[in-house]
């Protein structure tokens, strides 16, 4: 400290240019610490949606109504008979058509068909009818398998040693134990997509008088996912001969592992192909996030892979990396959300106009959403092209604008260092301008995680990688898991598993498969 008594002019200058450079300091902290204090409170207590809100957009740019979806449509009128005016459509009725129908019919016995007022026969001039959804609860049942087995008499009667000969029946995936397929089947189905972990379902039978402990379900489930391992390894192998995939990762906790504490976090890898092609949803468990695993798993793939910015990806040979302009959009959300709450719904800050920029590229996307390949890479080129040369003045004035450590400056450091990523879907109409295919894809697997939590070893970790894959890939392409793993179960002993044509019959999209076990209802995302 200085003397203001004693002190020179230069000396009260130099003092005074050190406390602006503290109090700036100061001042972008503070606003450092008020986004992430905001940030902790949208996370706790507000919603997870991104979306922006209705007319946010046209706050910063007027072109942005051009791209905007249009309006819902009204209600329309339903004419009612006799009643002589309209009124409004109901709730949308529930398609129950494919479902059995059993019918009870309430009718007047014969001598009971007699007018009340004049005596008269009555005569049927119609009926009333009502659908009502009936549930029949899971039933356990035995089936007991009786193979009779025969005998020489007349060997036996020679004293010599009599053949036994017991009537043959199919190969069992799992002999010698109570389990048959659709039970195994049913553990999984509950497990794997309905999120149900063993103990829950151990308590559940118990209530049912079915004495399983999660022990033995466990055994079961691992059994099961040794049959699967065939049809992972085909679909494998069919996921790196096409030409784009996307890629994702979560973590995973394994509780007993050589050489890694229990509260080491381990990575579930999911690869998936695009939006052409079969539809192959795979997952692979490793204890590490290193790029040696994708690089393993992708070995011999070439083309595009869609990815999130993780560097790992790089290192692949003869893929050219697609960034996800979902996550670069994030970025400007989280920095809106950190603005105070009036400038927040105002709209008009570098905030809301980078937000702006991303909306337009996917507005532009929208419309191009059931086109061609080619027509998709032709209308990028005349629309995408000119937003994204405009976005990228706009980051690099930015890049010198934006306060340092802000969530603004986050977002434009993440676009300007992922930007030749960011461009990729511009070279091929397959492309999509997301990764969200592959964020969708995984959900499932992080839905479930909250419910069993970790794993407790690493051939655990294995069989949900091996078991999500199926039933993942199963939803995918509109088949029911349920009935799918059952006919897994039952065709894999009896059939040569080393033969890639017999395997390809029991793919999920083989049409064989479509035609048997197709969901009645299904509607699967292009």
């Amino acid at each position: 400290m200085i003397c203001p008594e004693t002190a020179t002019r230069e000396e009260l200058v130099q003092a005074l240019t050190r406390l602006e450079a503290d109090y700036e300091r100061l001042k972008a902290q503070y606003a450092v610490l008020v986004e992430q204090i905001i940030l902790a409170r949208k996370r706790t207590f507000g919603p997870s949606s991104e979306q922006s809100p209705p007319g946010q957009e046209r706050l910063v740019f007027n072109e942005v109504e051009d791209q905007a979806a249009p309006t819902p449509p009204e209600p329309e009128a339903k004419e009612e008979p006799g009643a002589g005016k309209k009124r409004t459509r109901g709730p949308r009725r529930v398609n129950v058509d494919h479902l059995p129908v059993d019918e009870v019919v309430y009718d007047l016995p014969e001598n009971e068909r007699t007018c009340n007022k004049c005596g008269g026969d009555l005569r049927k001039i119609g009926e009333e009818c009502n659908d009502k959804l009936e549930v029949i609860p899971a039933q356990w049942r035995v089936k007991r398998t009786r193979r009779a087995k025969y005998g020489c008499r007349h060997c036996q009667d020679d004293g010599a040693p009599a053949p036994v000969f017991t009537v043959p029946g199919p190969a069992q995936a799992f002999p010698n134990s109570l389990a048959s397929p659709s039970a195994v089947a049913h553990i999984i189905h509950e497990k794997y997509v309905q999120g149900v972990p063993l103990y829950r379902q151990e308590q559940a039978l118990e209530r049912q008088g079915v004495e399983l402990t999660r022990q033995t379900m466990a055994n079961w489930v691992i059994a099961g996912a040794d049959w699967l391992e065939a049809i992972h390894g085909r679909m494998h192998t069919l996921l790196l001969e096409q030409d784009v995939l996307h890629a994702d990762e979560t973590r995973v906790q394994v509780l007993h592992e050589a050489g890694r504490a229990a509260t080491d976090q381990s990575i579930m890898w999911l690869y998936r192909t695009g939006r052409e092609g079969p539809h192959i949803v795979l997952y692979e468990y490793q204890p590490t996030r290193k790029a040696e695993h994708p690089c393993k798993f992708l070995k011999g793939f070439r083309g595009y892979l869609h990815a999130d910015g993780y560097s790992g990806y790089e290192l692949l040979p003869n893929v050219t990396i697609a960034g996800c302009w979902a996550h670069a959009r994030r970025g400007f959300v989280r920095a809106v959300e950190t603005l105070p709450k009036e400038l927040r719904n105002k709209g008009g800050t570098h905030s809301h106009k980078g937000l702006a920029f991303c909306d337009r590229l996917f507005g532009v996307e929208r419309t191009l959403h059931n086109v061609s390949a080619s027509q998709r890479y032709d209308g990028r080129l005349k629309d995408s092209k000119p937003i994204l040369d405009e976005f990228k003045a706009w980051l690099n004035t930015m890049s010198v604008d934006a306060a340092p450590k802000t969530r603004l400056a986050a977002a434009v450091g993440y676009c300007l260092n992922q930007w030749a990523k960011l461009n990729t879907f511009l070279q091929d109409g397959r492309l999509e301008i997301d990764n969200n295919r592959a964020e969708r894809a995984i959900k499932p697997f992080v839905i479930g995680r909250k419910n069993w939590l970790f794993a407790n070893t690493p051939r655990g970790a294995d069989t949900s990688a091996v078991l999500y894959s199926i039933v993942e890939t199963a939803k995918e392409n509109g088949i029911q898991p349920l009935p799918y793993l059952t006919h897994l179960f039952e065709r894999l002993p009896n059939m040569r598993v080393s033969s890639n044509t017999s395997l390809d019959e029991l793919l999920p999209w083989h049409p064989s498969i479509q035609d048997k076990l197709a969901a009645p209802s299904a509607t699967r995302k292009p």
